[in-house]
This record gives structure tokens, sequence and C-alpha cells, in this order.
């Protein structure tokens, strides 16, 4: 493509992203496509001569807009809600077209700087010690998934070059019943399986219970297991509940066990200096990830795994052939040497245009708002008589359920809600998602648009209780 036409192509899109941004409101939240309907859409081969780029422009509104389901959309309130922002969208273009692979230093000194010092900014924003170094990955699931390794590694097994069943080490790991299940899939990843992962139960706000670890430490050693690392979790998926990581840390320093923390979702408001009460103890972790990419507004993907032994979650993965051996190893910072991963993207850029285009009064002030939209609809929900809370809200998801007058099972209010859930959905207006806690269906309502304002908050309450009312609900 000619630099000309690449300007020409690059305004439209420029604009028909900036006009997508503007009124994402103008298509429904939840894409109403059908399975298979975008596959049927399109030739079932690739083309065998290149089309112009005016047919691709007009297909991504025809074929492509439809099949989306809009997350920049500030009625988008499931899972956990995420948002792109601007200058993230801005950065993230320039990374592709720098097209760098971040893998060593020399192979572009101005990624792996960058890196380094946008999570320097992050650390101090979240209040974490200096003993903190970190190294940027894609997703929570791959920051827990090396975490765990060099938990692995620090074990002092030699499982690195033997495997585990070489060892001969029956290892065990501990996380809360509520863990996500990035951690299950790490144990299957890292040859440790599944039934070595020990989950503890929790209590009533569905935290770990700390004595019930301590119990399964005990128990596991005297049957010959050998117990090596704990995952407490600073937001949990299905209700953001904090476990006790203090007490958790405390153990952990008992029996000589690596303490990762999981705050993918919840250490993003501790940049909310009132909410920095969420890490405490997570500074007496071994290691820690947070994704900016959840909370503080930069485009899929950004995770950060934090670690006070750096130096152990190299000795996991560093493998140096000698065709990646540079003079000035010794004097800088290689990324590959810290993951599975050889490319790298350039992520840090995007991030660094966010933090710096909104400063850290700007992030703390969405994040605050953010956090008193979820407390005001929480209000709301204590304060009808058709709907409950079930969970504490100490961020910006509310977990509920409506529960409407009379005499219901929990079977015909899992019902409900199933069905309460999904009409709202299809109005096209919201979009939510479900958990279960308790074994009761619970709606989540998850704000974390940057787009998201109190009236669109207000907008999914109504919604919420008008689908409710024509609900024919039999006792």
């Amino acid at each position: 493509m000619s630099a000309e036409d690449f300007r020409r192509y690059g305004h439209q899109v420029v604009d028909w992203i900036a006009d997508y941004l503007s009124h994402p409101e103008q298509y429904p939240v939840f894409s109403r496509n059908l399975p298979g309907q975008l596959k049927k859409a399109i030739p079932p081969q690739a083309p065998e001569r290149g089309e112009a780029m005016e047919a691709l422009l007009d297909d991504l509104d025809r074929i492509v807009v439809p099949g989306v389901t809009h997350w920049n959309h500030p009625g988008f309130f499931a899972y956990f809600a995420t948002s792109g922002s601007a200058p993230g969208i801005l950065g993230e273009m320039l990374s592709a077209a720098f097209n760098v692979n971040a893998m060593l230093w020399r192979t572009s000194p101005s990624a792996t700087e960058l890196e380094e010092v946008t999570l320097e900014w992050l650390r101090q924003l979240m209040g974490l010690p200096e003993s903190f170094d970190g190294v940027i990955y894609d997703t929570a699931s791959i920051s827990t998934l090396c975490a765990i390794a060099a938990a692995r590694e620090a074990a002092g097994l030699n499982i690195r070059e033997m495997g585990v069943e070489a060892a001969g080490a029956r290892l065990r790991m501990y996380a809360s019943e509520h863990v996500h299940s990035s951690v299950d899939k790490s144990a299957i990843t890292l040859g440790i399986g599944q039934t070595s992962l020990r989950k503890i139960p929790s209590d009533s706000e569905y935290r770990m219970k700390t004595a019930a670890l301590e119990d399964a430490i005990k128990e596991d050693r005297s049957n010959g297991w050998h117990p090596f690392c704990v995952v407490a979790t600073t937001g949990t998926t299905s209700s953001t509940s904090i476990d006790p990581v203090s007490p958790i840390a405390d153990i952990c320093e008992r029996e000589g066990l690596w303490l990762h923390v999981d705050a993918a979702y919840g250490g993003f408001a501790a940049v909310v200096p009132e909410m920095r009460w969420v890490l405490e103890g997570a500074e007496r972790g071994d290691s820690l990830v947070v994704n900016p990419h959840k909370g503080l507004f930069v485009p899929l993907d950004l995770s950060i795994l934090y670690c006070r032994r750096m130096n152990v979650l190299r000795n996991a993965f560093s493998l140096v052939p000698e065709y990646l051996r540079t003079g000035e190893s010794e004097e800088v910072k290689n990324f590959m040497d810290y993951g599975p991963q050889l490319g790298r993207r350039f992520r840090a850029l995007k991030f660094w245009f966010v933090m710096r285009y909104f400063g850290a009064e700007g992030l703390r002030s969405r994040v605050r708002h953010q956090i008193n939209l979820a407390r005001e609809f929480a209000e709301w929900v204590d304060q009808s008589d058709k709907f409950e809370r079930m969970a504490p809200v100490p961020f910006s998801l509310v977990c509920f359920r409506a529960r409407p007058q009379g005499h219901f099972t929990e079977d015909g209010l899992n019902a409900i809600n199933e069905r309460l859930m999904n009409e709202v959905n299809a109005r096209g207006k919201v979009y939510m998602s479900h958990t279960k806690l308790s074994g009761k269906l619970t709606l989540r309502f998850a704000i974390g648009n940057i787009r998201t304002t109190r009236e669109h908050v207000r907008m999914a309450w109504d919604e919420l209780n008008q689908v409710l009312e024509g609900i024919k609900i039999d006792d």
C-alpha cells in the first residue's frame, strides 16, 4: 500500500473509530447474531486476488459489526467491564506500526525501558514497596502461570530439568474455592495436575478461611505432600471478595511457601488513596498480578506480574541460545528471560499513553467515580423490596438477584433471575452476566467502562425493574 493510500484509508478508519466511540449506544450492546451467521456471509476460501480497501471497510459495517458484542458500550456491565480509552487506542496503533519484538533490550531498547518505567510508575501509584519489580504479559492467566512456575522453581526440587514425576515430588498448592480458573489451568499446564490444587473453603463473605488453610497444610505434610504455593485473591471473579492476605502471609512465612496475590481485578483500585487498604498484606507476597486492561482503561491486552524475587522467575524460564546472546546482557533486562514467550509486543507504549494523558489524578478520579456508582446501585438494591444484594461491594461490582414477594424455592428464584437476565440482555441497552454464590444464581453488575455515567446505571436499574414487572411469576 502506498503512503498516499495508507494516509487516505487511515483517516477513514480513524474517523470510523471516532464516530464509534462517540456513539456506541447506536448498537445493541449484546450481539444479536445467530451461530454461524458471520461464517455464512463470508466465502469459504480466501480471495485469489487482492480486494479494494473500500470493499473491506464496507464489509466491516455489513458483516463484522453486527456480530460484535460491544465492550466499549456504556451499557456493558457483564464479566469485568473494560474499555479502551482513546489515548490507549492511539498507542496501540503506534505499537502496531513499529511492530517491534521486545524480546531483548537490543531488539528495541525503547520497548524494554518504557516497560520498566511504566511498571515503576504503577508500582508507586499502587503503594507497593520498591522490592517489587515487574514484567508485562498479555493476560492474568499467563501472569499467574509464570508466578506459579516461579513458585515451583523456588521449591528447590530441580523440576525445571527433571520434570515433576522424575523429581518424585507430590506438589501441593492452595487457593480459595472461589479462585479464578486460571489457577487450575496453570496446574494443568505446569504438569502439577488439578488434584494437586487444594481449594480451601470460604466464609460467609466468600473469603478464604485461614484456619482451614493451616489445617490443610498440616494434613498434607503428614500425608507426604510437598506444599509449595498459596494463591490469595484480592477481588475474586464471582463476587470481588478479598482474601485475608496478611494472615495468609503469616502462614506462608511460617511454612516456607510462595505467596502469589491475584489482584488482577482488585489491584488497580489501590491507585485511589482511600482504597489502598485492598492491598493490605500484599506487600508481603512473593508475586502479584494486576490488569490495567481491567480497570485503568488500557485496551486489551495488558497484564502485569510484580515479583519480589525476579531472579527466581528468571531461573524458571531463562534459556538463551547462541543466536540470542548479546554483549550487554549483564547491564540490561531481556524480558524474554521472564516467561515462556520469545516474541513480545510493545504493550508498554499504550500504557504510557494512558498514564500520561490522564495523569495519576485523572485515573484516580475515574476509578473513584466507578466505585461510587457501584455503591449507589447497591443502595438501590438494598432499598428495594424486589431485589437483594448477595455480597459486599468493595469495588465496582454489585452481586444481587431479584427476590419478588412470595414464597419461592431456590430453584424457582434461580429460574426467575436467569429469565430476568436474558430478557434484559435481549433488549439491547444493557448486558449483564451471572455467577452462582452458595448455589444461588446471582446477577453481576460490573461497572468499568470509562464512558458509563450515572444515567447509564440508572437506565440499567429501570430496565431491570421494568422487565421484572413484566415477568409472570407463579409462587
